[in-house]
């Protein structure tokens, strides 16, 4: 079987991995995440192959049929053998996630980066719009804060349709390079079907940018065309 995009053409083997490593939010932990996700980014495709099969069998992590065909659309191609992507335990369905996210925080609350009290939108939201709003194909840039940790994590929500992997590993580095360690972005674009853990997180999200927004995208709302309607 081969992945196909919804023109019928092969997917991409990067755009492959990427919706691979999106749907593996809230499964595998966020610091082998990220890193999996900046490889790619970076074209370190080596690195990756090797990386991910031990992470999912070291995790216990099973795919899906659609996501074990997006994992042999790409891994292959970069050094990995048969025998790693056998050992890759299968499952029927992800299963629901236990994350919980909120739009907003109070003024407050400390979170996992160096983001200051007050206001919907803080310095750090404001730098991922700049770059969100510059890149190619950009539709939306929604916020979540997920708050089932010591201290709630930013979760960025993007929607784009051209070069999600390069995208996702520059968000990645603005989050690092003010103090999130482990950080969450997640870039996705039709057809991917968005699992439970980003359904969740759309759910309890603020709308940071959208194409002509009139000053209003901070309200927490369902826009028409917006990725909560999704």
């Amino acid at each position: 079987m081969s992945t196909q995009s919804d023109n019928g053409v092969p997917m991409d083997p990067e755009r492959a991995c990427h919706d691979l490593l999106v749907r593996l939010a809230g499964r595998l932990p966020d610091r082998l995440l990220w890193r999996l996700r900046d490889w790619l980014a970076a074209d370190g495709h080596a690195a990756l192959s090797r990386a991910l099969p031990k992470a999912l069998l070291r995790n216990r992590i099973g795919l899906t049929d659609a996501e074990r065909e997006l994992m042999e659309s790409c891994l292959p191609l970069w050094g990995a053998t048969q025998r790693q992507l056998d050992a890759v335990l299968p499952v029927g369905e992800p299963g629901e996630t236990n994350a919980t996210f909120r739009a907003e925080l109070s003024p407050e609350e400390v979170c996992a980066d160096l983001a200051g009290p007050g206001g919907w939108r803080d310095s750090i939201d404001l730098m991922l719009t700049a770059v969100v709003r510059g890149h190619p194909g950009a539709k939306e840039l929604r916020r979540s804060w997920r708050v089932d940790r010591p201290r709630p994590q930013r979760v960025v929500l993007a929607h784009v349709t051209e070069d999600l992997p390069a995208l996702t590993g520059t968000l990645q580095r603005v989050l690092r390079a003010h103090g999130d360690l482990t950080p969450c972005v997640e870039v996705v674009s039709p057809p991917l079907a968005l699992p439970p853990y980003h359904r969740l997180a759309l759910r309890d999200s603020t709308s940071l940018w959208r194409p002509n927004d009139r000053g209003d995208a901070g309200r927490n709302r369902r826009d028409s065309g917006s990725l909560v309607d999704a």
